[in-house]
C-alpha cells in the first residue's frame, strides 16, 4: 500500500487519540481530487449545484491540510464513535465451515450500530467548516439517517432525512430513532418509494436550498467529489484491518469481503488493500428473488450496464432505453439500482470480484452467524456472511478471510420475523392463552391458522405455514428456502 500523508503526522504522539487516523489523507490541491475512476465517476450536475461542489472540493482540501481537523475527528472517533473497532476471530463459525479462518471487522460496534457514523460525523464537521447550518441526507435501511441525525444532534445542526415510504415501513424503528434525535423525516412517495427515490428528493431539496444546506450522501455514490470523500472517511475500516491483521495473524488476510449496495463499507474495506494483489477482494450484491429467472434483484455489477444516475457514471440496472428498473432486496440498505463508481472500476479492471446472494441465502447467513457466534448481523451484512462462508469452505486452514460486519441486526428483526411468518405484534399462543384464559378456543384455532417450532406456537397469515409443525428452527428455515 502506498504510504499516505496526513496533516498531523508531525504532531507529538500524545496529542493523537488514535493509532490509525480516521481522517482523509493530505491533498495538496483540488487537482489531486480526480473525478474519475478509470472510465467511471465524473460530475453530471445542474448548473445551480456546480458552485456548491466547487466550494466543497476547496474546503475538503483545506481540511485535509489542517492538523486540528484531524485531531478533532480522531478524538471523536475514539471517544464518541468507539474506534478502533475489533478484528474478531470467529472460531466456532470457522470450525463449522471447515476451511479458512473467518474474521469479522466489527463495525457493528460503532456508535449507532453501523459504519455510517464514520462518514456522517466527518461530513458534519466539514459542513460546520463551510458555515452551513442545515443538513439533508437520504437513507434506505435508516442507518445513514440515524448516523446523520446523531452527528447533527452532537454538533448542533438542523437535520432533514429523506426516506422512501416502503423503507419507512420496514425500518420503522430507525425512523423513530431519527425523530427522537431531533431530525425531520420526510417520506418519499414517488417511484418505488425506496432509496433511489429518496436520493432524487434530497437532490431536489439541495438545488432549492443550496446556499444554507449541505447534503451528506451516505454511500460512495453521487457526483464528484462525494465518492472520494465517502471513501476517504470509510477507509478507516480497511486501514485498521491491515494493522490488526498484521498484529493478530502475522500477515495480511488472503481475502477481504463486504456487502455492496452503493458500496461505502465495501470501498472503505477494499481501498486500503487495492495495491496488495495477494489479497483477494470480494463484493456481494443483493440477488433478491434471483438474478436469472426474475428482475427482482439489485445485482448492479452482475447484471447492469454503464449509465449515468445521481450525477455519476457507473453501472446501473436499466432498460435498453436507459430507464431505471425497479429493484428488490429483503435488505433496504442494498435496494438501489446503481453502485459506487470506484466499485465499477474495480470490477472492470479485474481488481475486485462481485457476486450475488439472494434473500433466502441472506436469511441463512443471518441465522448461521447468530447461532454460532451470538452476533445478529444486519440483513445487508448477512449477504456477505453467507457468500464468504461458502468461499471459506474451499480455502485452506492456514488462510484467513476478513468480512466487514457493517452493521448489527436490531433494525431488521421485524423484517426477518415477517419472512419467517412470525408476527412480533402478537404474543405466542401460549402466552395469549394464559392472559385471556381461552386455552380451548386457541387450541381450536391452532390447527388452521398457526404453526409450531418446537414447543412454541405462532399465528400466521401465510397459507403454506398454516398447520405445519417443525422440530427445530433449522427445519423451519430449510422449509422456507425450499418453498
Amino acid at each position: 500500500m502506498t504510504k499516505l500523508r496526513f496533516a498531523a503526522d508531525d504532531v507529538p504522539a500524545e496529542r493523537h487519540s488514535l493509532e490509525v487516523t480516521n481522517t482523509m489523507p493530505v491533498y495538496d490541491s483540488v487537482d489531486d481530487l480526480s473525478p474519475w475512476f478509470g472510465e467511471f465517476g465524473g460530475r453530471y450536475l445542474p448548473a445551480t449545484l456546480e458552485a456548491a461542489h466547487e466550494d466543497l472540493e476547496r474546503i475538503y482540501v483545506e481540511a485535509s491540510q489542517d492538523p486540528e481537523f484531524q485531531l478533532e475527528l480522531e478524538a471523536l472517533g475514539r471517544d464518541y464513535i468507539g474506534r478502533p473497532t475489533p478484528l474478531y476471530y470467529a472460531e466456532r463459525l470457522s470450525k463449522r465451515m471447515g476451511g479458512a479462518k473467518i474474521w469479522f471487522k466489527r463495525e457493528d460496534l460503532c456508535h449507532t450500530g453501523a459504519h455510517k457514523i464514520n462518514n456522517a460525523l466527518a461530513q458534519c464537521l466539514l459542513a460546520k467548516r463551510i458555515g452551513k447550518q442545515r443538513i439533508i441526507a437520504e437513507t434506505g435501511a435508516g442507518q445513514h439517517g440515524v448516523a446523520t441525525a446523531t452527528a447533527c444532534a452532537l454538533i448542533g445542526l438542523d437535520c432533514t432525512v429523506y426516506m422512501g415510504e416502503v423503507d419507512m415501513q420496514r425500518q420503522a424503528l430507525n425512523v423513530f430513532r431519527m425523530k427522537v434525535l431531533g431530525a425531520e423525516v420526510r417520506g418519499v412517495t414517488s417511484g418505488t418509494k425506496t432509496l433511489k427515490d429518496a436520493v432524487n428528493e434530497a437532490m431536489r431539496d439541495w438545488v432549492t436550498n443550496v446556499r444554507d444546506t449541505h447534503y451528506i450522501i451516505g454511500s460512495a455514490i453521487g457526483p464528484h467529489p462525494f465518492p472520494t470523500i465517502v471513501r476517504d472517511f470509510q477507509s478507516i475500516i480497511g486501514r485498521e484491518t491491515r494493522v490488526q491483521s498484521l498484529a493478530q495473524m502475522g500477515k495480511l488476510p488472503d481475502m477481504v469481503c463486504a456487502c455492496v449496495g452503493g458500496g461505502s463499507n465495501a470501498i472503505g474495506m477494499f481501498y486500503p488493500f487495492k495495491d496488495d494483489l495477494e489479497v483477494a477482494i470480494l463484493g456481494v450484491e443483493a440477488g433478491g428473488s434471483g438474478i436469472f429467472s426474475t428482475d427482482k434483484h439489485c445485482a448492479t455489477l452482475s447484471q447492469g450496464t454503464p449509465g449515468i444516475l445521481h450525477g455519476t457514471k457507473t453501472y446501473l440496472l436499466q432498460t435498453k432505453d436507459g430507464q431505471i428498473k425497479e429493484t428488490h432486496s429483503i435488505s433496504a440498505g442494498l435496494d438501489y439500482p446503481g453502485v459506487g463508481p470506484e466499485h465499477a472500476h474495480f470490477m472492470k479492471s479485474g481488481r475486485g470480484e462481485y457476486v450475488c446472494c439472494d434473500d433466502n441465502q441472506a436469511l441463512a447467513g443471518l441465522q448461521l452467524l447468530s447461532e454460532t457466534e451470538g452476533i445478529i448481523p444486519a440483513l445487508e451484512t448477512a449477504h456477505v456472511i453467507y457468500t464468504a462462508c461458502q468461499r471459506a469452505k474451499a480455502m485452506r486452514h492456514d488462510q484467513n478471510i476478513v468480512i466487514s460486519l457493517s452493521g448489527r441486526g436490531d433494525k431488521d428483526m421485524e423484517s426477518v420475523a415477517q419472512s419467517m411468518g412470525v408476527n412480533l405484534g402478537v404474543m405466542s399462543m401460549t402466552e395469549q392463552s394464559l392472559k385471556a384464559g381461552r386455552s380451548e378456543e386457541l387450541a381450536q384455532v391452532a390447527s388452521s391458522s398457526s404453526f409450531t417450532v418446537g414447543s412454541d406456537s405462532y399465528f400466521t397469515a401465510i397459507n403454506k405455514l398454516q398447520g405445519k409443525s417443525f422440530a427445530s428452527m433449522e427445519e423451519y428455515i430449510a422449509f422456507l428456502k425450499e418453498n
